[in-house]
């Protein structure tokens, strides 16, 4: 793999993955909104290479801006969070800019295409979810989700282009979403608020976003056609355990609120990857500790302040 091309790249997993392909030596084009206020977050990097193009320009991306890729990682999506997750015409919409994607990843003379799919297609699913896991989404963002993986695969077949789903966990990290349990807990707490939880007893699992990009780049190099693949650490904890840590990492004389906040109701208290078809086919293992990701999170948070 000596070049690669991505939707998404301003979020935490997507710069991760830059990063991971400047240590690997590997070309990145970035393919980012126009006018986007997040483009400063992309690291500047001879190897790293900037395109404007929003996801609804993506079937008409001119394939003489950027030179033959060899994998393209489609990890924008529109409306990932909020009230935005059931608005059905734009979680469509993103369907069909996930097929734009296959399409122009063909006109790129990529051989893969990397998916970026969501355990929420799985819907209320509760233990250790596997490809094979049988998947009822709930939420228009699930549903697309799902529809997208599906859809691009038969895609890519027609295309000749070898097809990777994956279906990512709670991944946390720099630039993660001012929303997740993770930053929001951190950002609170900074500001010296106590920050309210249920108690906790639910069993979760989280990765920490460079070990998600790594398993990403991997699955490019290396994953199976036509495969879907589980990422996350493959251990669960407490979230009460989880939250703990954050407290700790953060500012320890800040009280933590466990327990003062009710579950809501069909609450999934089980959730966890299992990663073995991940490991057999790439050798991924996550190498960052949730202590040591929240360690590098916090820090990241504190010089944002």
């Amino acid at each position: 793999m000596k070049r690669i091309v991505l939707t998404g790249p301003t979020g935490a997993i997507g710069i991760a993955l830059i990063r991971q392909c400047i240590r690997e030596g590997v070309e990145a084009y970035a393919l980012i909104r126009r006018n986007s206020r997040r483009r400063e977050r992309i690291p500047g990097h001879e190897a790293v290479h900037v395109v404007e193009c929003d996801l609804e320009e993506l079937d008409r991306l001119d394939a003489a801006a950027i030179p033959p890729c060899d994998v393209f990682y489609h990890l924008g999506w529109a409306g990932t969070t909020g009230d935005s997750r059931n608005d059905m015409r734009l979680q469509l919409d993103n369907v069909r800019y996930t097929l734009d994607a296959a399409a122009a990843a063909s006109r790129l003379g990529c051989r893969v295409f990397v998916g970026a799919g969501s355990q929420a297609e799985y819907g209320r699913a509760e233990g250790v979810l596997q490809a094979s896991t049988p998947a009822f989404p709930e939420t228009g963002y699930g549903m697309a989700k799902l529809c997208a993986g599906q859809m691009s695969r038969r895609e890519c077949g027609r295309l000749g282009i070898r097809h990777i789903w994956t279906r990512i966990l709670s991944v946390y990290g720099p630039y993660d979403s001012e929303s997740s349990m993770v930053m929001s807990s951190i950002r609170k707490i900074l500001a010296g608020e106590t920050p309210l939880f249920t108690k906790g007893e639910q069993m979760w699992d989280y990765l920490y976003c460079e070990d998600a990009a790594r398993a990403l780049f991997l699955l490019g190099e290396s994953g199976k056609d036509q495969k879907i693949y589980c990422i996350g650490s493959g251990a669960a904890d407490r979230l009460a355990n989880y939250i703990r840590i954050i407290g700790e990492q953060t500012d320890p004389q800040v009280p933590l609120g466990i327990g003062q906040v009710p579950y809501g109701e069909n609450k999934v208290m089980y959730l966890c990857a299992d990663i073995r078809q991940l490991q057999e086919d790439t050798g991924f293992r996550p190498r960052f500790s949730f202590e040591e990701g929240i360690r590098k999170t916090v820090e990241w948070a504190k010089a944002e302040v």
